[in-house]
C-alpha cells in the first residue's frame, strides 16, 4: 500500500511537466502548420505576379540572391548541427541522402530548368515537360514543409529560421512554376493551379512530419540536404548567370542575417 501511495504521488509530481511539455508540443506543431499555410501563400503569390506580369524581374533576383546566402547559412549553422545532436554521425548521410535526392528528381524525372522566368518555350511545349517539371518543383516543395514541421518539432527557434529561409524561395518557387505553365501554351488559370499544387505539397510535407514525429532523426537531416541543394545548386548558379555587385552583397547579407539573428537572439 505504501509503495502504491508513493507511486501514485510521484506520478501527480510528473503529471504538470508532462502536460507541459505536450502543450508546448501542441504549441510548435500548430505554429508550423500556420506558417505552412503562409509558405504556401508565396507559392500562390509568385504565380500570381507572373500571371498579372507586374513583377519586377530585378527584385525576383534579389529575392533569389538572399535566399540563396540566408538558406546556406541556416543549413550549415543550424539544421546540420541539430541533426547531429538527433542522429549522432549517421545524420550526415541523411543529409548527403537528401542532397542527392533532389539531384536524383531534377536530372532524371523533371527536365532541366530554373528558377526565373521561362522563355525556352519548345522546351516546355510538350505536356509530360511541363507535368515533370512541376513534379521536380513539387518535390522541392514537399521537403519545406517537412523543413518547417521539422525545426518545430526541434525548436521554435529553429522553427522559425527555417520558415525565413523556405519563404524566401516560395515566391521564386511559384513565379518559376507559373512561367513553366504560361510558356508551354497553358492559360493564366492553369498557371495559378499550378502554383498553388506547389502549395499543397508544402502542406502535405508539414502534416506528414507532424504525424511521424518518430522519424525526425532521419527528417530533419533529410530537408538539410534539400536545403543544400536548392540553395546551392539551384539558387546560387541562377544568381550567377547575372552577375552584379547588389547580387553577391545580398548572398552576404543573407548569411549575415542569420548569424546577426542567432547572435542577438539565440546566443
Amino acid at each position: 500500500m505504501e509503495e502504491d501511495r508513493t507511486r501514485k504521488a510521484a506520478q501527480k509530481r510528473r503529471s504538470p511537466k508532462c502536460d507541459g511539455e505536450m502543450k508546448d508540443e501542441a504549441i510548435r506543431i500548430a505554429m508550423a502548420a500556420a506558417l505552412g499555410v503562409v509558405a504556401a501563400g508565396g507559392n500562390l503569390l509568385g504565380g500570381y505576379f507572373v500571371v498579372r506580369r507586374d513583377w519586377p524581374r530585378k527584385f525576383l533576383h534579389y529575392f533569389l540572391s538572399l535566399g540563396a546566402g540566408y538558406m546556406l547559412a541556416v543549413a550549415f549553422a543550424e539544421i546540420i548541427p541539430e541533426s547531429v545532436s538527433l542522429g549522432g554521425r549517421e545524420a550526415f548521410l541523411w543529409v548527403l541522402a537528401g542532397f542527392f535526392l533532389i539531384h536524383l528528381f531534377e536530372h532524371t524525372i523533371a527536365p532541366h530548368f530554373h528558377f526565373g522566368e521561362e522563355t525556352h518555350d519548345g522546351e516546355v511545349a510538350h505536356h509530360h515537360a511541363r507535368r515533370t517539371a512541376i513534379l521536380g518543383l513539387a518535390i522541392h516543395t514537399f521537403f519545406d514543409g517537412v523543413a518547417i514541421a521539422a525545426g518545430f518539432l526541434v525548436s521554435s527557434w529553429l522553427g522559425w529560421v527555417i520558415f525565413v529561409a523556405v519563404f524566401l524561395h516560395k515566391l521564386p518557387e511559384g513565379f518559376t512554376v507559373a512561367s513553366l505553365v504560361l510558356a508551354s501554351g497553358k492559360g493564366k488559370a492553369s498557371a495559378i493551379w499550378a502554383a498553388a499544387a506547389l502549395g499543397i505539397a508544402t502542406l502535405v510535407g508539414v502534416a506528414l512530419t507532424s504525424l511521424l514525429q518518430g522519424q525526425l532523426r532521419y527528417a530533419l537531416p533529410l530537408a538539410g540536404g534539400v536545403t543544400v541543394y536548392v540553395a546551392a545548386t539551384d539558387l546560387l548558379p541562377e544568381v550567377n548567370r547575372h552577375p552584379s555587385w547588389r547580387t553577391a552583397v545580398l548572398v552576404f547579407t543573407g548569411v549575415v542575417i542569420l548569424l546577426i539573428m542567432k547572435h542577438l537572439l539565440h546566443g
